[in-house]
């Protein structure tokens, strides 16, 4: 398995954010059980890589291989 940086740019930014943003309702309280689910993108921002994107083949860190 690649463990190479697959996540760039305002896709991390945009993962980092929309994670926060839900982990702060659900734990509020105003969100849904589903909230809790903002913790993958979360992860896979900060980390910078997605296993899905490996599974896939995307690449949106803009580092060629």
């Amino acid at each position: 398995m690649d463990l190479k940086v697959n996540v760039g740019g305002i896709d991390k930014i945009a993962r980092i954010l929309v994670g926060a943003i839900l982990l702060i309702l659900a734990i509020m309280g105003t969100g849904t059980p589903w909230t809790w689910i903002g913790i993958l993108p979360l992860i896979t921002g900060l980390a910078g890589r997605c296993p899905a994107y490996s599974l896939l083949g995307i690449n949106t860190c803009g580092i060629k291989k």
